[in-house]
């Protein structure tokens, strides 16, 4: 019987490492918010989890006329659309990105809480207790 230490920490890891992406685009939006014309910046966190872990969730463009789920055409961040318009251009609404920012990080502590369950019942099993 092999066990891979992937199937029991994987999905919690890319959740991490896709958070760590997302984190450092929502604080270059924060960062830039008084920047004329900057265009804010997102990952579609749930569609790129999905299509990293197998695509699981994802829903399928059967039609022509359908539009994507992905963030773009290479999965990579989307530009976010303002609730409100700029008169500079700026994209990039305080509120909303610090909103996104604190959500980010609990999903973020989430993932490590889980991570570190795993791993310490992982640690239990080696150790036979």
């Amino acid at each position: 019987m092999t066990i891979d230490l992937r199937d029991h920490i994987g999905f919690h890891a890319t959740a991490l490492t896709i958070g760590e992406r997302r984190a450092g685009l929502l604080a270059s939006n924060i960062a830039q918010a008084s920047t004329p014309g900057y265009k804010a910046r997102d990952i579609d966190f749930a569609a790129e989890l999905a299509r990293q872990v197998g695509g699981a969730g994802v829903p399928a463009t059967t039609h022509a006329g359908h539009i994507s789920s992905a963030a773009s055409p290479d999965n990579g961040p989307g530009w976010r659309v303002p609730v409100s318009a700029s008169l500079d251009g700026n994209t990039v609404e305080p509120a909303v990105e610090q909103v996104q920012f604190a959500e980010n990080a609990l999903r973020q502590q989430a993932s490590l809480t889980f991570l570190n369950r795993r791993i310490s019942g992982l640690m239990t099993a080696i150790r036979g207790e």
